[in-house]
């Protein structure tokens, strides 16, 4: 077998509000593989969002292991981290985040030429990515002009611009309709799949995580 692209061990992180300490995640063991889509299963509140934050290298306070592409992240300092989240790492949020001020190309060729792409290489890719999610009608059209479910689907579009080798996904229906959120999720199960990469998919949906590889779940700071 091939290494894991993420590997935690005994990942810990805890709270303090007003002199009580709230511990989060009480010792993750998690591991996946190259091409594997795994969902992280939770009811709101029971730290998904905490735990991709951890293997995202986006915020610190953590205790344990998270190593990616086999490098130990507690080793690197915040440039090596910087460049663990931009070689290894996609990203795909609730809300699309998407820049209101360029069209559904060019946020998906920023992150490109971020990573040191051309730009007719990177206008290519995005078109590619944009056309498989089915918005090749669309790609001069602004965020304010796109639907809910085609903001999305340029952030899953944005997420896999540099080929990483895992993405990490929170709620990334959450806040569409359900017609809406099936479709979207259909489609970055494909293209995640055709892309061949791994992804970790925070859900609080039985019925979508069931179409996935690979469920774990979290309960009281542990994965079951």
């Amino acid at each position: 077998m091939s290494e894991a692209v993420l590997v935690t061990r005994d990942l810990k992180r805890s709270f303090t509000q007003a002199e009580v300490t709230i511990e989060v995640l009480r010792g993750v063991d998690l591991a996946i593989q190259p091409g594997e889509i795994v969902a992280l299963l939770g009811p709101s509140g029971s730290g998904k969002s905490t735990l991709l934050q951890a293997v995202g290298l986006l915020e610190g306070g953590f205790e344990g292991s998270i190593r990616l592409n086999g490098e130990e992240a507690a080793d690197l300092d915040d440039e090596g981290r910087t460049r663990l989240r931009r070689e290894l790492l996609g990203f795909v949020y609730q809300f699309h985040h998407l820049l209101p001020e360029f069209n559904a190309v060019e946020n998906v060729v920023l992150p490109q030429l971020v990573r040191g792409a051309d730009t007719p290489a990177a206008r290519d890719r995005a078109t590619q990515l944009l056309s498989a999610l089915g918005l090749s009608q669309r790609l001069d059209h602004r965020p304010s002009k796109l639907s809910g479910g085609e903001q999305q689907r340029v952030a899953v579009a944005r997420a896999l611009a540099n080929k990483p080798p895992l993405v990490l996904a929170d709620e990334p229906t959450g806040n569409l309709d359900e017609h809406t959120a099936d479709a979207v999720l259909s489609e970055f199960l494909n293209l995640v799949r055709g892309e061949g990469s791994a992804a970790l998919v925070a859900t609080h949906n039985e019925r979508l995580a069931a179409r996935m590889d690979r469920v774990v779940r979290l309960h009281e700071g542990r994965l079951q």
